[in-house]
């Protein structure tokens, strides 16, 4: 599970450079609601750049448990959630919205997932 927390770190370093480029060039250049979506998706996408983290240690915490369906849950979640909300708020094409839940139906799995597979291992 080597690949989720090198997947985590890398989708960590993304969050945190959307996350400023959000605050240092948008705050002034998007209207407020349009900000607020964008800083939705960042902070989705740094708790599940975070839960990818988790699901690598947990890997290395339970052996022989696979938690890959769990960070490909987590990992297209941010890809649809977060990424539906940065592309709304730059391009304010609202059709991008109906992409929205789709991310967090994979946000909500990748925690259940993760849920069971620990509950299944001790």
């Amino acid at each position: 599970m080597k690949s989720f927390l090198i997947a985590g770190a890398l989708f960590s370093f993304c969050g945190v450079a959307i996350g400023a480029f959000a605050a240092h060039l948008l705050r002034t250049r998007l209207a407020p609601d349009m900000f607020a979506v964008f800083e939705v998706g960042v902070r989705y996408h740094m708790y599940h750049a975070l839960a990818l983290l988790a699901v690598g240690w947990a890997a290395g915490q339970f052996p022989g448990t696979d938690f890959s369906w769990t960070g490909y849950c987590f990992i297209a979640g941010i890809l649809l959630f977060s990424g539906s909300l940065y592309l709304l708020a730059l391009t304010d094409q609202r059709w991008l919205g109906m992409i929205t839940p789709a991310g967090g139906i994979c946000f909500l799995a990748g925690w259940l997932l993760f849920a069971w597979r620990v509950w299944k291992s001790v």
